[in-house]
């Protein structure tokens, strides 16, 4: 499937091949919070903006544009960050461009963060920017990063403290080519043929059906820490009926001598426990245990661990503070259920996307809250992050709200047997690296992704995901793994390796479209042949029909609104029966509608959503709700007070 289409040199490619993969960036990646040791500045606005139209998409390289303001080369534009480039202008090549963007702000620093003698780290830090970023301060290469969805930072303080006057002139040039061995990974065609397509014309193929979006998509912030400061801190929680274990160890960088102190109070500020050390456990007596939404009175319970350090450097004492918001709670899985805090649980929600009109996958609070509250009135307890790691400003408030996370890498459309290869496997580990550092402190987050769709049957599969997930479970013991299937349950060569099956399927869509009478029989056989080979609880992942709002038909007939709503009815009586054995959650496709690549079968667009892509509600959303709060309502741990009062948020 192509993603676009642009004019350009068949040297476009080699360029981004030449950088070649960028491992993991060393140390922690705390986001970046104000305390009383570190100070915090937001760049986002309208930054200057320039795609590079070359022939070969590599004029900003030959002549150095990072070298000088980017308005003295050239062209600019103002594009707002964080955003997509694609949808902000009325110029259709943007909408499709495929190469190198440069975006440029200039940002004055406080005075005091530049004198060197006060022993301040000044740190640049990328939320994240799709797809393969560089990153120039003041003309000085600071960092270079591979992957659209996960951050990377720098540190800059050698760079602006050695530098005349307060101004900081940040450049970035931004590669959204997709390989066989990007994650995801894409390939570019050269169409040959002069007779039917310009010189040098070539197009972007993709194999996930979503918008390839671009830009620098989350927030980009300057903050500071002193030279000697906390890096990293890494928790884990286990639990009794009165007691629960916060096991912690924290890393220090810049000294080896320096002390530590650690408070961990509760959200009226009482502290419940104390440690020292850089490795340790508190105990908490009588602990609020972090629950999922619907599932206890006060969901979302989270702790506040305070970490101190103070150590000696050039005659100085320094104290570097660092706050982590800490959830208690445990994660188990059986053969046929899933445990939060020893309890049963049965994801009831939704499959998400970064997506909205004009800023395409950028960060947008009044969206975020939007989408927090709908999941709210649904009754919705869980997503997954399809396809890719979430911004972690959405991951916030999945921990305070109670919203239990499926968290998910980018390695959707993995369908080339290339992308099987040594070069793919690597780069997919140092992804899991990545973000499980970001992410492995999340209450919220109870199971890895690894993949959606792959091409699992194919023979190299079975090493891939044997690899990919053994590293994982490495990384991060405390959690579950898997990946979405769509493969037959005979063929998959890495279901063995998977904690929880989860199956997407698209019975009387894709397969017998228009055929609802055949879900019952082909769902019950799904469910019992997987679980009769692996003897695993099982997730239906996704599930869903496209519907066009204000479309009726009756007899329910493809794309109407009661179509939509008669496959999801058919759908529910086969989960009903088969979660009193081994079904353990049912995630809709989609939540809301997103956009796609142009084609026949898309009109604006994927329109499986039960919202618009506005945020409205189509028919089906009232059936899920009504689902969803008879399940929750059904559940022994819900207190009369939430039986009562929650179904008419």
């Amino acid at each position: 499937m192509a993603a676009g289409a642009a004019r350009g040199c068949p040297r476009l490619l080699p360029l981004l091949l030449l950088l070649g993969r960028a491992a993991a960036l060393p140390g922690g990646m705390l986001y970046p919070r104000e305390t009383p040791s570190r100070e915090r500045k937001e760049l986002g606005g309208l930054w200057s903006f320039r795609a590079d139209l070359s022939p070969g998409r590599d004029a900003g390289f030959a002549q150095r544009w990072y070298r000088q303001p980017l308005r003295q080369t050239g062209p600019v534009i103002d594009m707002p960050v964080p955003a997509s480039f694609n949808d902000i202008t009325q110029d259709p090549s943007l909408e499709n461009y495929i190469g190198w963007v440069w975006y440029e702000k200039e940002v004055l620093l406080p005075r005091r963060w530049l004198q060197e003698d006060l022993n301040t780290r000044v740190v640049l830090r990328f939320g994240s920017a799709h797809y393969y970023s560089i990153v120039w301060v003041n003309g000085v290469q600071v960092v270079e990063h591979e992957g659209g969805h996960l951050p990377f930072e720098a540190d800059i303080s050698s760079v602006v403290q050695g530098s005349p006057g307060t101004t900081c002139r940040i450049t970035v040039a931004l590669n959204n080519t997709l390989t066989p061995h990007t994650l995801p990974p894409g390939s570019i065609q050269y169409m040959n043929d002069k007779t039917r397509y310009p010189k040098n014309y070539f197009v972007q193929n993709i194999r996930f059906d979503f918008f390839n979006y671009a830009g620098i998509h989350r927030p980009v912030v300057l903050y500071t820490t002193p030279s000697v400061y906390i890096d990293d801190i890494t928790v884990t929680t286990t639990s009794s009926e009165s007691v629960a274990m916060v096991r912690y160890e924290v890393s220090v960088v810049g000294s080896t001598l320096y002390s530590l102190s650690l408070s961990l109070c509760d959200q009226e500020g009482k502290v419940v426990a104390t440690a020292d050390g850089p490795v340790g456990e508190l105990k908490v007596l009588n602990p609020n245990l972090w629950w999922p939404y619907l599932m206890h009175e006060n969901p979302g319970y989270r702790y506040s661990l305070e970490v101190k350090m103070q150590a000696q450097a050039n005659g100085a004492l320094l104290e570097d503070v660092y706050t982590l918001p800490v959830g208690i709670r445990t994660v188990h899985v059986t053969s046929t259920q899933f445990l939060i805090n020893g309890r049963p649980f049965y994801f009831h929600g939704v499959n998400k996307h970064e997506d909205a009109d004009i800023r395409g996958k950028g960060l947008d609070w009044p969206l975020i809250a939007k989408d927090f509250n709908l999941l709210r009135w649904l009754g919705a307890n869980s997503f997954r992050t399809s396809h890719y790691p979430y911004a972690e400003e959405i991951m916030d408030l999945c921990d305070a709200y109670g919203i239990v996370v499926i968290d998910e890498c980018p390695g959707v459309g993995i369908k080339m047997p290339e992308s099987f290869g040594n070069k793919s496997l690597q780069h997919h580990l140092v992804v899991m690296e990545e973000l499980i550092r970001r992410d492995k402190n999340r209450p919220s987050v109870v199971m890895w992704s690894v993949a959606n769709e792959p091409a699992s049957e194919l023979p190299p599969a079975a090493y891939y995901f044997k690899t990919v997930i053994s590293h994982t479970k490495a990384l991060d013991p405390s959690r579950p793994v898997t990946f979405v299937t769509d493969a037959n349950y005979a063929l998959d060569h890495g279901a063995p390796y998977v904690d929880v099956i989860c199956v997407n399927s698209y019975f009387s869509w894709y397969h017998d479209p228009g055929h609802l009478e055949v879900i019952p029989l082909q769902l019950t056989s799904q469910f019992e042949n997987w679980y009769k080979i692996y003897q695993k609880p099982i997730i239906q992942s996704e599930y869903g029909a496209d519907s066009v709002p204000g479309l009726h038909s009756d007899p329910p007939l493809m794309f109407s609104e009661e179509y939509q709503k008669a496959m999801l009815r058919e759908y529910h009586s086969v989960f009903d029966k088969k979660r009193k054995e081994y079904v353990i959650g049912e995630l809709i496709w989609n939540f809301a509608d997103f956009m796609t690549n142009q084609g026949t079968t898309r009109v604006l667009g994927n329109k499986k959503g039960i919202f618009t892509r506005q945020r409205q509600p189509k028919s089906a959303a009232f059936v899920l709700r009504e689902r969803y709060w008879k399940i929750a309502n059904e559940s022994s741990c819900l207190p009369p007070i939430i039986k009562s009062h929650t179904l008419f948020l």
